[in-house]
């Protein structure tokens, strides 16, 4: 769903009202040549027009509007009737800016005109380079950005002739955005930075926070969302020092859209609520509905849209209460967008011609642009191509009248699509590369990453293999570059996600070639990334070894003999299918590299067509209710599922025959040899131990498992490994958390916090484990958050046996629970420190410590899930190992207390035995299945990484 448009700091409409609030009386003209009698009727005739002309002011400033007009009106026809060129200029301008506030642009240039040519007339410079600025802000509201840039420009030469640097910096500015709003973003950043540094020299600190604000919403538009924020961030900071309210709120909501960008979207709301409430304390009714709006957006895209549409509904009354018609027009939109992702496609297209026709209405071409685009998606997803042509071809002639670069570019690029879909290869390929220019010459590297995919996939159709490969590899190298740059892990993360398709797209072109190596590189490169990057930089000294390259088929080969296992990696593939007349994107095949310690490498596929054509069901859906058959509960459900024994072995039997089967012959025939599989999205769910074979066996009776997000990750963590010292374990090293005194959480946004049920099984697993080892474990009161993060870095192994929540949005507010600083009875004041101590710690304060240990076990629920992305599971597993654990073992679902305690127990049993961790788990795994039969109580743990 598209967020409403960032808040630009475009310069209002000026009124004069700082001109006019100038003594009056030492503007009167002295009379030598009329009568005396004249002289006075000139005087007061004078002193009326002033009245009116200050008594407008007053009602402008209460926001009487129509009454000011009245007024310098009045104030107009007699500066006329006197011949005062001056009186008559000020009136026109303010009549001219007044009608520019009220959104009625013709009738504000005309006036505007008028006042521009009295100015030029009695020589007022600073008259004239005013009336120059409101008409440029007049044509830069109509969308004619070439004559707002003219007038900026000579506004601009006024404003350096008389040393007006105020209006110098806000000149710069308003030409920066008029830059932006052709597309021509890398010239509108120029004038925003030479706006920024003049504010800075006149110490211009509100010019200063919207010069940052619009360099921001600039790099916004450019797909450099940390640079936005980083900017923005700046200008929120000077807008609260200087306590400019609307421009706090603006740029709160303009931090919260990029972090919609990013897919942070617990960052966005936060942001997007804080806007709202400052709309709603200074009463600015427009400012509430947009931030309304588009918190809508971003529950659109969590797929809440119960509340998408309740805050939609509240942005369409504010505009219609306030009389907005842009606003409620992009209230209906929005609607229309929550419905075409509900499916629900007749009142999409009601809603979206209901926002069409008050574009036209009001004559708001880029609103006008903007639903002919929604409409030719929904009619295009509908296969209605002729109709989605139609609009397309509307929405290009709009952005090519207004200039809209960016938007001619995305309608071309939407015309090729559909062409595309119609099998039309050639007028396809025209119109991508038409698009392809567009995004080049305005620098959007993200949709040029996009033009260069879709061109690519032409070229293939049309045969053109050479140009499709080369094509192909070019748009990742574009998207690649956008994560070139110095982000944060998270914003790495997401960016990876906006492009991922890339990958699979070139996958699928190479096996068709029958280059399988060349797939399985690519498929390599296409995950993990960002956690590759982060594992380097905190092995390596050497800064070029921070951005390692992706590993070529000869380094695969070398990490699977290394590793002395059988590599398996999926790669799901899928495509756009027609059906019930519909276009919709279905999984349509798994491909499997099977790597052998050897170095043999080979390609297997699976059909995906059949889940969805005959069973009515899809991969992702199979993992779930995979999952549920063997009594695993989902994140909302309070109760686990009834097990049913007939369903569970069907579906488990069905993953075995699409993951396993293809490529049983090629495992290892030892049950001790290891099997690594790398999986991907829902892949990452499954519990691969309790896949069962057409006779019944388990996966987990015939092999050794281990996890991994990627391959060159697994390289990494050996390396983690290699790099620990290798001593013998001491009873210090150990640290072991039992059973906390457990924190309150809320189970959801908005709930009141609840108080985690105790864990007996688990105070007794950890006593067990202590025994074992003959150390001391941390139970109940003693497991104070505070206490564990400062054992945290000397320990070789880390037990935690509690609580755990994952969170599945953004994945780094996944947590381990402990007791909370304020659960103690001492009556000593806590520290800062010590009260920032929920008894939460979470993925991203792990995150920033270091470690020492070998092993961390999470003996909780959910440990292994979290935000499934292309780079892995963002959560607590992710976590440690990017903290330097070689190997992690982690829990897919709710796990039964006791059975847990049993396994954990055998666990550690078998590593004081001198089996390595992967042997010791599959050992516990097979002894717990042994009294608990159920494949809930003893399939959720994998072990990630090192296996030694």
């Amino acid at each position: 769903m598209a967020m409403r448009s960032c808040k630009v700091g475009l310069s209002v409409f000026v009124c004069l009202l700082a001109i006019f609030s100038t003594s009056l009386s030492s503007r009167l003209p002295i009379v030598f040549t009329e009568s005396r009698v004249l002289a006075q009727t000139v005087d007061e005739r004078k002193a009326e027009a002033d009245r009116f002309l200050q008594q407008g002011i007053e009602q402008f400033q209460t926001s009487q509007f129509e009454a000011a007009l009245q007024s310098w009106q009045k104030a107009l026809q007699i500066y006329r009737e006197i011949k005062d060129r001056n009186g008559e200029g000020q009136s026109l301008g303010s009549l001219g800016a007044t009608y520019g506030a009220l959104e009625n642009y013709p009738k504000a240039i005309d006036y505007l005109q008028q006042w521009l040519v009295i100015a030029h007339e009695i020589k007022d410079r600073q008259g004239e380079g005013n009336a120059l600025k409101n008409l440029g802000l007049a044509y830069n509201n109509l969308r004619d950005y070439p004559k707002a840039i003219d007038y900026h420009q000579q506004w601009l030469l006024i404003a350096r002739e008389i040393k007006d640097r105020q209006g110098e910096g806000t000149a710069l500015g308003n030409l920066g955005i008029a830059y932006y709003s052709l597309g021509d973003y890398p010239k509108a950043i120029d004038y925003h930075q030479q706006s920024l540094k003049t504010t800075r020299e006149i110490k211009d600190r509100q010019g200063e926070g919207t010069a940052l604000r619009n360099l921001g919403i600039a790099y916004y538009s450019l797909g450099d969302y940390p640079k936005a924020i980083d900017y923005l961030q700046q200008s929120l900071k000077i807008t609260r020092e200087i306590k400019n309210r609307q421009g706090e709120g603006a740029a709160l909501e303009n931090i919260g859209i990029a972090y919609y960008s990013l897919g942070d979207y617990a960052k966005a709301i936060d942001y997007l609520q804080q806007s709202l409430k400052i709309a709603r304390e200074i009463k600015d009714r427009k400012d509430e509905g947009q931030s309304l709006g588009n918190l809508s957006s971003v529950y659109n895209a969590l797929g809440d849209y119960p509340t998408a549409i309740d805050y939609n509904q509240q942005s369409l009354k504010i505009a219609r209460e306030i009389k907005d018609r842009k606003d409620e027009g992009h209230s209906l939109g929005g609607f229309g967008f929550i419905y075409r992702s509900l499916g629900e496609y007749t009142k999409a297209i009601d809603y979206q011609q209901q926002s069409l026709a008050i574009a036209r209405e009001i004559k708001d071409r880029l609103l006008e642009r903007q639903s002919l685009v929604e409409l030719a998606n929904i009619f295009g997803i509908l296969g209605d191509y002729p109709k989605a042509i139609d609009y397309q071809k509307q929405s290009l002639a709009i952005a090519r009248e207004i200039k809209d670069r960016n938007g001619e570019g995305i309608a071309l690029g939407n015309l090729g699509i559909t062409y595309f879909y119609l099998e039309d290869y050639p007028k396809a390929i025209d119109y991508y590369q038409q698009a392809l220019t567009i995004t080049r010459e305005i620098k959007n590297r993200k949709d040029e990453g996009n033009a260069l995919m879709h061109l690519g996939s032409a070229y293939w159709k049309q045969g053109k293999l050479t140009l499709a490969e080369s094509t192909l590899m070019e748009s990742i190298k574009v998207y690649e570059s956008l994560r070139g740059r110095e982000l944060k892990d998270s914003e790495k993360v997401s960016i990876f996600e906006t492009y991922i398709n890339a990958y699979r797209i070139l996958q699928q072109f190479l096996i068709a070639q029958n280059k399988t190596d060349a797939a399985l590189e690519i498929s390599e490169r296409g995950r993990g990334r960002a956690f590759v990057e982060l594992l380097a930089s905190r092995l390596s000294t050497n800064s070029k070894e921070k951005f390692p390259t992706p590993p070529n088929i000869t380094e695969i080969k070398k990490t699977a003999k290394s590793q002395n296992a059988t590599l398996v990696q999926y790669s799901i593939i899928g495509g756009n299918f027609k059906i019930n007349g519909k276009q919709q994107w279905k999984e349509s095949e798994l491909y499997i590299w099977v790597i052998k310690p050897t170095g043999e490498v080979i390609f297997r596929k699976s059909d995906l067509k059949p889940l969805w054509q005959k069973e009515k069901t899809n991969l992702e859906e199979l993992v779930k209710t995979s999952r549920k058959s063997i009594g695993v509960r989902g994140a909302k459900m309070e109760n686990p599922p009834l097990i049913n024994p007939e369903k569970q072995k069907k579906r488990l039997q069905k993953l075995h025959e699409i993951l396993i089967s293809p490529i049983a012959d090629l495992l290892p025939k030892k049950e001790t040899d290891k099997v690594v599989f790398i999986p991907q999205e829902s892949l990452f769910l499954v519990p691969f131990p309790a896949l069962e074979d057409k006779n019944g066996k388990y996966l987990i009776d015939k092999h050794t498992i281990l996890t991994s997000p990627s391959i060159q990750v697994l390289d990494l963590t050996e390396k983690q490994y290699q790099k620990r010292e290798k001593k013998t374990l001491q009873t210090n090293d150990m640290l072991i958390v039992g059973n906390p005194i457990m924190p309150k959480v809320p189970i959801k946004i908005g709930v009141t916090p609840q108080l985690l049920p105790p864990l007996p099984y688990a105070e007794k697993e950890a006593k067990v484990i202590a025994n074992l080892f003959k150390v001391q474990p941390l139970i109940g009161k003693q497991a104070t958050e505070s206490t564990v993060v400062q054992r945290l870095p000397q320990a070789q192994i880390i037990h935690f046996a509690t609580h755990s929540l994952f969170d599945d949005v953004r994945g780094l507010d996944s947590s381990i629970a402990l007791t909370p600083e304020n659960s103690n009875s001492s009556s000593s004041p806590l520290t800062k420190e010590e009260q920032k101590r929920d008894g939460l710690l979470t993925a991203e304060e792990i995150f920033g410590l270091e470690f020492k240990a070998n092993l961390v076990v999470l003996s909780a629920c959910d440990t292994g899930r979290g935000r499934i992305t292309g780079d892995g599971v963002i959560g607590l597993s992710r976590s440690f190992i990017s903290a330097g654990v070689p190997s992690v073992i982690v829990s897919l679902w709710s796990v039964d207390d006791g059975s847990t305690a049993f396994l954990m127990t055998e666990f550690y049993q078998n590593l004081q035995q001198k089996m390595d961790k992967a042997t010791a788990l599959r050992k516990a795994m097979l002894d717990t299945k042994k009294k608990y039969s159920n494949p809930s109580q003893w399939a959720a743990f994998t072990l990630i990484g090192e296996s030694q």
